[in-house]
């Protein structure tokens, strides 16, 4: 039995990969559709995020039944509740390269980013993928280190929102305001998602140590 109760703590943690897997495929396709105006990948990238739902509702119901028939204890027990907050935030980081998606769709046949900010909406998107990859090799491995250092990642996207700003608000903006409004929605998705993965990883940290990752030091292991 216990062999079984362990074996569905573990199909959670693979839940948890796989939904990191898809969310970062959908934010990769999603920055693609909308640089490139592609109409058919932007609807297939929203209409994939029914996929990573499914897959939130799933390990939510896992946990939920883990928790009524096994009342689980200490480790267990974060393990489970840490594991139902991760669901959550990945399954908002779907909603947001979903939200990107939209946009692409809202704007076509035109690009909805200027072709001058191609270049640091592309970065921005590269580095949401690494993020919430790194993420998911974090939930695998349970690397406080690593996941640690994903909040420092994050500062280079806090930069990237900073520039991509920078050009909004400079008096040579010649673009009008309906794509002021667009690229600095399109600049809030990209920075949420990385608050997201960043969250994941927090949750890692307490879910191994027991301790809030704003608290924790190397030297309380």
């Amino acid at each position: 039995m216990r062999d079984a109760y362990h074996e569905e703590l573990d199909s959670i943690g693979d839940g948890l990969i796989e939904m990191a897997r898809l969310v970062g495929s959908a934010m990769g396709r999603a920055t693609t559709a909308l640089l490139d105006a592609d109409l058919a990948l932007a609807e297939s990238v929203i209409a994939a995020d029914e996929k990573v739902d499914n897959l939130h509702h799933e390990l939510e119901n896992r946990a939920i039944d883990l928790l009524a028939r096994q009342q689980p204890v200490a480790t267990d027990l974060r393990i489970v509740v840490t594991s139902l907050r991760m669901s959550a935030d990945l399954e908002r980081s779907g909603d947001l390269a979903r939200h990107v998606a939209k946009l692409a769709r809202l704007r076509y046949p035109d690009s909805a980013v200027p072709r001058d900010l191609h270049s640091i909406v592309l970065e921005m998107g590269q580095l949401a993928q690494r993020l919430v990859a790194k993420a998911g090799l974090v939930i695998a491995t349970k690397d406080v280190d690593a996941a640690l250092e994903l909040e420092r990642d994050d500062d280079e996207m806090d930069q990237l929102h900073r520039e991509l700003f920078a050009h909004l608000l400079d008096d040579r903006w010649q673009h009008g305001i309906e794509t002021a409004v667009d690229v600095t929605l399109c600049g809030r998705y990209y920075e949420r998602f990385a608050d997201h993965a960043v969250s994941v990883a927090k949750r890692v940290v307490f879910l191994v140590t027991g301790e809030h990752a704003d608290e924790f030091t190397p030297e309380n292991r």
